[in-house]
């Protein structure tokens, strides 16, 4: 596949359904970022789920306004990212960030992981919509699931599996499983239901498929803040024309799109669009009297002035934002950090902020969520179809829980540094020290974007990149075809085995996985050498087998077709 090449046809779009019960591979409730993103990832995979939304119209508001992290270069390996910005090329990390409103200056970092996409949300999902209706993947809209009954199992999910450990012998000829859930759905004809191999709750951090399946949501809730955020007009005098902050007399600079602590709260100004930049500022107090006892009560510009007023100590007038909409104006109170106590019960299974909620600081949520899909979809497709065993899917909570985990602790941590008092200042210029050492830098760089992420493959003593995150590499096709970049070969989401020896024995040793993985044997282009000469990329772009050997040993290719396996199923 050249590198211009198109992102892969869409599969043909599936018949409504039309009876009182109808049958379903996969059911998608929540037709958000995370559930689309899904959608569009199991399409790929050859299943065509239904995806049920509530709303009756796609979200005009703005919940996030881009993406931060990993999920920047897995966007491009999709091709999904120059549909949001036209770019062709690999996106380049940030050279500036802050962590808890303090500067992360990521040029000291050695390998600098921190990538940023400045994309509103309804943009995301706007685009992701359309590629999921190009993929043929139905979206009810108007449709909420109000019910949920699992069929009895033989043996039935009960929790997380330690670590990769698909069921042995799987047999993909088997006929399908006829277990099922049994989805009640709230539709504009009326009431009917969906019976699906399995549902998958992406429907936010009120979930009804959580609280329908019984899967806790323990976590900590914090109402000691208020947070108003809106698009406004500032007068231009205020406006640094050198970096497109807030120059405020009486107090001095604040800096754009950077959260900014003062003794007294946070504010963010964020000019996206110079004629409405959007204003964001939190204040430590009782939330009932920070809106007069009444938390319904609308917020207004005059209550954002004053909020501002209180945490700067000086005055900035404030206007109605100009140009097009939608526009913003919200009050926020509180917050919450809060993580499914399983991503699975049986055939339910949770994503996004169905399965973890936590504080914006740093704007992980995306990240998170959007990766939780790409790692589930592949996996679900893969159970529905049967090419693996339904033992696959308990890889999916043992990945990604621990990575909600870390992201709710640096949430926490950042919100730990931006609040008010004497004691949290004087951590602050502690972290200021400790963030001038590159360690430092590169040790948070990777907590915020996800780089530290090593999910267990089941290899003993792996290659250093086995479990990572794959490389970006440039290809010189043994055959003598033009060079392609790796992003060339991951958008339409099949396994993918490099031969990087030019040889073609390790691509020899997948042959009875060929209607899975593909193999691609070639030379890396240029004077950089690769990290391995052969690597294994599951469909999320995580390395599960890579070896440094330029000849095959009997152990190389023995714990090659044992991946293969682990992850694709058994050969054919």
């Amino acid at each position: 596949m050249p590198a211009n090449a198109p992102i892969p046809a869409p599969v043909p779009a599936p018949t409504a359904p039309t009876a009182a019960t109808a049958a379903t591979d996969v059911v998608i409730a929540g037709a958000g970022p995370n559930g689309l993103m899904l959608a569009c990832e199991l399409a790929l995979a050859g299943v065509r789920p239904i995806v049920l939304e509530q709303r009756t119209e796609p979200a005009t508001d703005n919940r996030a306004n881009g993406l931060v992290g990993r999920v920047v270069p897995l966007m491009h390996r999709r091709g999904l990212r120059r549909r949001l910005t036209g770019d062709t090329e690999p996106p380049v990390p940030n050279d500036v960030f802050v962590f808890g409103a303090l500067l992360l200056d990521l040029r000291l970092a050695a390998d600098n992981p921190l990538h940023g996409l400045p994309v509103p949300q309804r943009r995301i999902e706007a685009m992701l919509a359309e590629r999921a209706a190009e993929l043929g993947v139905e979206v009810r809209r108007g449709h909420a699931v109000t019910g949920l009954v699992q069929d009895a199992e033989a043996h039935p999910n009960t929790g997380p599996t330690p670590g990769p450990t698909p069921d042995p012998d799987p047999d993909p000829t088997a006929a399908p499983d006829p277990a099922a859930v049994t989805v009640e759905v709230a539709g504009p004809a009326g009431a009917y239901r969906l019976r699906a191999r399995y549902l998958v709750g992406a429907d936010g951090g009120h979930s009804a498929v959580r609280k329908l399946s019984g899967i806790g949501f323990p976590g900590v809730t914090k109402d000691n803040t208020v947070t108003r955020t809106a698009h406004v007009s500032v007068p231009a005098a205020l406006v640094d024309p050198a970096t497109g902050g807030l120059d405020v007399p009486g107090y001095g600079p604040v800096p754009p799109f950077a959260h900014h602590r003062t003794d007294h709260g946070l504010i963010a100004f964020a000019p996206f669009t110079p004629e409405a930049p959007l204003l964001s500022v939190t204040e430590w107090t009782d939330p009932g009297a920070a809106v007069g006892g009444d938390p319904d009560t609308p917020p207004t510009l005059a209550e954002l002035r004053d909020s501002v007023r209180r945490v700067l100590g000086a005055d900035v007038p404030l206007a109605p934002p100009a140009g097009p909409g939608p526009h913003v104006l919200r009050r926020v109170l509180g917050g919450n950090t809060r993580l499914a106590d399983r991503f699975r019960a049986g055939r339910v299974l949770l994503v996004g902020d169905a399965a973890h909620v936590h504080s914006a600081m740093g704007g992980p949520g995306l990240n998170l969520g959007l990766q939780d899909a790409v790692n589930l979809g592949w996996k679900l497709a893969a159970v529905v179809r049967g090419r693996s065993a339904p033992g696959l899917l308990d890889t999916y909570e043992a990945e990604r829980r621990p990575v909600a985990e870390r992201v709710n602790m640096q949430t926490q941590a950042q919100s730990a540094l931006i609040a008010p008092g004497a004691d949290v200042t004087a951590l602050r210029e502690l972290f200021t020290e400790l963030l001038r050492l590159p360690d430092v830098v590169q040790h948070v760089a990777d907590t915020m974007a996800g780089a530290d992420v090593r999910y267990d493959m089941g290899l003993a003593d792996p290659h250093p990149l086995v479990g990572r995150w794959a490389p970006d590499l440039v290809l010189e096709p043994a055959d003598g075809g033009p060079a392609q970049a790796l992003d060339a070969l991951t958008r339409d989401a099949r396994p993918l085995l490099l031969d990087l020896t030019g040889k073609g024995e390790y691509a020899a040793a997948a042959e009875s996985w060929g209607d899975r993985v593909r193999a691609v044997t070639a030379r890396p282009s240029g004077a950089t050498p690769a990290p391995a000469r052969a690597l294994l990329l599951r469909p999320d772009c995580h390395t599960a087998w890579a070896t440094a050997a330029e000849q095959p040993t009997d152990r190389d290719l023995g714990d090659l077709r044992a991946a293969l396996e682990r992850w694709f199923g058994p050969a054919h």
